[in-house]
């Protein structure tokens, strides 16, 4: 299903993704897009270095959409997980999951990766960005009363930056819309590449 974003009257992009904040990020800048979720599976289950897992996911969403569409459009596929002590943190299966990997970060730095692709035809170009985030040490009560909220069930290590957990982030170090989802300082520049021009 395509979710057309009233944003003008012509579409440069098309987001491969469901995220809100993704799109509300696309939205901020201006950016007009329409949304076609990807039915590509994140794997992080292999031995990668964490910029090349996130790279290798963000191209797999936007070729599955670039396959489906079948046309000269510009896919943009983009993928977000937080690493500590190389663990891969990606969304929470359950609510103990979600608690275990808030107990783990909590007091501590952790890494946020995202990967970014754009398609067109046989072309794809690809980037990543990465940023370090300190949270402050959290009680069990004030992880529970979180997650109870629901904010960290669809989230890359169970936060969500621009949310509630806001509270809770004692240092940020780089790029703060990567920890959002979409890097748009990359994306930029990637779309330059692309020749396309998001403002």
């Amino acid at each position: 299903m395509i979710n057309f974003c009233k944003m003008g009257d012509s579409t440069l992009i098309i987001l491969a993704s469901s995220s809100p904040r993704r799109q509300e990020l696309l939205n901020q800048i201006g950016c007009k897009f329409n949304v076609v979720p990807s039915a590509a599976e994140e794997d992080n289950s292999k031995a990668l270095p964490p910029e090349q897992l996130v790279i290798n996911n963000a191209v797999a969403k936007a070729q599955e959409v670039a396959d489906k569409l079948a046309g000269n459009d510009v896919i943009l596929g983009a993928d977000t997980i937080v690493v500590m002590n190389d663990e891969v943190y990606g969304k929470p299966v359950n609510v103990a999951d979600a608690k275990r990997m808030l107990s783990s970060l909590s007091g501590n730095v952790h890494t946020v990766y995202t990967g970014i692709a754009l398609i067109k035809g046989n072309t794809v170009w690809r980037d990543f960005e990465k940023t370090t985030v300190k949270l402050s040490k959290l009680t069990s009560e004030e992880i529970d009363k979180y997650i109870a909220t629901g904010e960290p069930m669809d989230k890359a290590g169970a936060y969500a930056i621009q949310g509630i957990a806001t509270v809770f982030i004692e240092e940020i170090q780089g790029c703060y819309t990567n920890v959002v989802g979409l890097p748009l300082n990359k994306l930029a520049n990637l779309c330059k590449k692309a020749g396309i021009n998001l403002l």
